[in-house]
């Protein structure tokens, strides 16, 4: 076999076979297939396209390069979730200890976060003592007890995927939906889930802007699930604005602990039923997604999903009198209000730019290397579609520095006042099940 001949193929729009496809991964896996080549070859993806059973292979190859987690010795139905991402996403902080109160295993494996704010793992750092440097057995036994833990990514976790993704990141392939596909779903794949509910998000601060395309992605993403065997759906959500109210890693553990009190953010809430419903579905614990959704309301109400959250941080070291203290979590030194320069109401929210103004506090990495700050952030006072009077507060920033001339200019920049009342943006654009 060739490469320069599965170039070609591919190039003129040919269907490659499973052997053809494992030759080019595992090939480029080992640095016997130069990037050159293989840039070649994810161009011509960009340009032709892939079949199903294409996208479904180069999945399973990427899988096949590297570690696979075992979960078959927890017991039940493993479900995942995975968001495409968006600022402000607390809804693994909220989704985990929610769904495991009503029975359902969760056994996530979550990563840090490069741009607006860290990843699930710094979120829940912010609690003092919780660390995720546990062994698998342990990761298993905590599982198996209290049906929620939390663990480090493994270093070796499909290399193939973070291979090819720095290549397709400079040689101008990243924008193709079979590779955004396979990427995302080998990563969950290899993380040993019997089922996977997808959030793929839409608008300004999403990855794919458009409805379109995120619907595209979800159906790509959806399938390749389906034909490897694991059941899989998604939901579209709305990400034209930041969801819920805080953007900043000890700001979203204190709104997951709200949320699970029941007294969060109306999206961040309805989000949470919607996807931990489908997750509980899936998991077989419940016949359908009203009866789900009633059991996920119980256990806010009667208090057994905080009483989760508190079991899953303090089982991990964690601090769990944050859950009834949460000025326990880090503190900012100062705060600032952005007063409205104006009456009207709130028309946009930009919500990537909105991101960055939290990162320009040391809410998020710009570089691997960078030193997140766990206290600082921002809590939008004011949602679209809101009335503001001149005066009141659209945000509260929360900073380690005196001098936020620069955040207030950025969220100024992006928050835009209308004379005439404007629509909330519709929280969720649909749900795929093929």
């Amino acid at each position: 076999m060739r490469m320069v001949d599965l170039i070609e193929k591919k190039r003129d729009g040919h269907e490659l076979t499973t052997e053809e496809i494992n030759y080019i991964i595992k090939g480029y896996t080992v640095g016997s297939i130069p990037d050159y080549q293989v840039s070649a070859f994810t161009m011509a993806v960009v340009f032709r396209g892939m079949t199903e059973k294409e996208r479904a292979d180069i999945t399973m190859a990427m899988v096949e390069s590297g570690d696979q987690i075992d979960l078959t010795q927890i017991e039940g139905i493993k479900v995942d979730k995975h968001s495409t991402g968006g600022v402000g996403d607390t809804t693994t902080l909220v989704l985990g200890p929610l769904v495991a109160a009503v029975g359902v295993p969760i056994a996530k494996m979550s990563g840090r976060g490069l741009g607006h704010t860290g990843g699930t793992i710094d979120k829940l750092e912010a609690v003092a003592g919780f660390h995720v440097e546990i062994d698998n057995e342990e990761f298993i036994e905590l599982v198996n007890k209290n049906k929620i833990a939390v663990i480090g990514q493994s270093g070796n976790l499909t290399p193939a995927d973070k291979k090819l993704y720095a290549l397709r990141d400079v040689t101008g392939t990243v924008e193709s939906i079979p590779l955004i596909a396979s990427s995302i779903m080998s990563k969950k794949i290899a993380a040993g889930a019997d089922a996977i509910v997808l959030d793929v998000k839409t608008g300004a601060g999403a990855f794919m802007k458009t409805l379109e395309h995120s619907q595209e992605l979800a159906h790509a993403m959806v399938r390749i699930g389906n034909n490897v065997g694991r059941r899989t759906m998604a939901v579209i959500s709305d990400m034209s604005q930041p969801l819920g109210f805080a953007i900043g890693n000890a700001l979203e553990v204190k709104e997951a602990i709200d949320t699970l009190k029941g007294e969060g953010p109306e999206d961040l809430t309805e989000l949470c039923l919607t996807l931990g419903s489908h997750m509980v579905f899936l998991a077989q614990k419940a016949g359908s997604l009203q009866e789900a959704r009633a059991m996920l309301e119980q256990a806010i109400k009667d208090g057994s999903a905080l009483e989760k959250l508190k079991v899953f941080l303090s089982s991990q070291g964690g601090d769990a009198s944050v859950v009834d203290d949460p000025s326990k979590l880090p503190q900012a030194k100062y705060t600032f209000e952005l007063e409205a320069k104006e009456d009207g109401y709130v028309a946009e929210i930009i919500a990537d730019e909105v991101g960055t103004a939290a990162m320009l506090l040391g809410a998020g990495r710009a570089t691997k290397e960078s030193v997140i700050d766990l206290a600082v952030g921002l809590v939008l006072r004011k949602k679209i579609g809101d009335q503001v009077k001149k005066g009141e507060s659209l945000v509260t920033i929360y900073s380690n520095f005196e001098d936020v001339s620069e955040v207030k200019e950025k969220l100024y920049e992006n928050i835009k006042i209308s004379t005439a009342k404007v629509d909330a943006p519709i929280l969720i654009h649909g749900e795929v099940t093929e």
